[in-house]
């Protein structure tokens, strides 16, 4: 289980990462810059102030581990889509524009939290969209879908059964299938603007999801068997290769 870290030991932690080190500390810059407070109202009930204390360090920390690995495995001046990104999603995002050139089109359907990010990432070249992923336009070379098909708000009977908590005395399957038409659309609709070969970034519980797709569609694929911990959801994220020689 992951052990979370407070924000005084982040700096010792941050020089395991192989990123520059300029660019490590303009991730850390802008991590400064969020509004914690709005943020609680936003992630949580309740407690919100105790939950970014003990998730601000980790979620930089983790995030530009995940953000090194992108760096070697995605071309220079490509475009990546990424469905529900937040705060958790601000290194990846700085290592492909800032390092690598990138353009990057992220989207996040509340309101308030992009608000919020876009205010802190006012100087980078990049902006959230608080529209509806399914509007992006146009070819990617990389999707970054975690957590999003299993999200147990949004889709709470899917989330139960990827996550083995569906019983069969209270499972409504009609529900499901509801939640399951959504997701497949989702998906295809997403999947279907990926240029192969491509990349997909996304945690191991929605795996199913993807190769089933690829298994459809005849699209080859290939799981990267190395796994990262996340901060916030707590799902490992992983990565699939699609498309030829995959």
């Amino acid at each position: 289980m992951l052990q979370l870290q407070g924000e005084a030991n982040v700096q010792s932690t941050l020089e395991r990462v192989t990123l520059k080190p300029l660019l490590k500390k303009n991730i850390a810059h802008i991590f400064s810059q969020l509004d914690y407070p709005a943020l609680g109202k936003i992630y949580c009930d309740e407690g919100g102030e105790e939950f970014w204390q003990d998730r601000r360090g980790p979620c930089q920390q983790l995030g530009m581990r995940i953000a090194a690995h992108l760096e070697q495995n995605l071309p220079s001046k490509g475009r990546s889509l990424y469905v529900g990104a937040g705060v958790a999603e601000l290194p990846m995002l700085m290592v492909e524009t800032a390092d690598l050139n990138r353009s990057v089109e992220p989207y996040n359907l509340r309101n308030d939290e992009v608000f919020i990010l876009n205010t802190a990432c006012t100087d980078l070249p990049l902006t959230f969209q608080a529209t509806n992923a399914l509007e992006a336009q146009g070819r990617f070379d990389h999707i970054w879908m975690v957590s999003i098909l299993n999200d147990p708000e949004c889709y709470p009977e899917a989330s139960a059964l990827s996550y083995g908590r569906a019983t069969p005395a209270t499972f409504d399957a009609d529900a499901f299938k509801n939640e399951q038409r959504t997701l497949r659309n989702l998906l295809d609709s997403c999947l279907s603007k990926l240029t192969l070969p491509g990349l997909v970034t996304t945690s191991v519980e929605e795996i199913p999801w993807i190769t089933t797709w690829c298994l459809e569609k005849g699209v080859p694929f290939a799981i990267d068997r190395k796994t990262f911990p996340t901060a916030i959801v707590g799902d490992p994220v992983c990565f699939i290769k699609l498309g030829p020689n995959s």
